[in-house]
């Protein structure tokens, strides 16, 4: 169980069984309130965001509701914010996947696989991730270089810029499996079905992240 009391809202826009992610916050004893439209922003201290189905299909939801813009909202206030798999790539600024903008929070953008016959696509099942400059930080409390998260995704972030930290996963080649800036922290891996590990995550972005 959790040191303290949250008010924490997981987005619905209509595209995917959130589930998952709502019993594992519930196990850890939060009380989680299904956000479907940004008016009850006001009524959450934690946003989590898992994002579903394709890249365009998202956006046209998110522009639809009106999260999109209650995102970028959330996110520059410095509000603390759990993006999961396409809840990370939509940060950015546009996709190989779709013709849509992205929310253009973060710069770079999101690219297909580019494998060899040998690897298969989706990436999907387990795999280890490296913390890289974030061991140290309460976020990866409990964590380490290796740990195995849960996958599935054909496609995975691009960015050169050094405006944010990064976790980073080998499949094939190296690529960035998860971002954290100032209380904006998203993984392409899904901690839900991460078992202990996964929760972890989630205990240290609300422990350690969510004033």
């Amino acid at each position: 169980m959790l040191n303290k009391p949250h008010s924490l809202g997981v987005i619905d826009y209509g595209t995917g069984n959130l589930r998952s992610v709502v019993k594992a916050f519930e196990y850890l004893g939060v009380e989680v309130q299904i956000l479907q439209e940004p008016d009850k922003l006001s009524n959450v201290n934690a946003l989590i965001f898992p994002g579903q189905g394709t890249f365009d299909q998202c956006m046209e939801a998110l522009e639809r509701t009106g999260f999109a813009q209650a995102i970028k909202e959330w996110i520059s206030s410095e509000k603390p914010f759990f993006g999961i798999c396409l809840g990370l790539q939509v940060l950015f600024e546009k996709s190989e996947e779709g013709e849509r903008a992205g929310l253009g929070l973060f710069p770079g953008f999101v690219k297909k696989f580019s494998l060899a016959s040998s690897y298969k696509i989706p990436h999907m099942g387990w795999n280890s991730v490296d913390w890289g400059d974030l061991n140290n930080e309460p976020i990866s409390e409990g964590l380490e270089d290796g740990d195995q998260f849960y996958f599935v995704h054909s496609y995975h972030v691009v960015s050169k810029e050094d405006t944010f930290r990064t976790l980073t996963t080998s499949y094939g080649y190296p690529f960035i499996s998860g971002i954290f800036h100032n209380n904006c922290f998203a993984t392409q891996f899904h901690p839900e079905k991460s078992q202990a590990k996964g929760l972890q995550i989630y205990r240290n972005f609300l422990e350690k992240v969510v004033a």
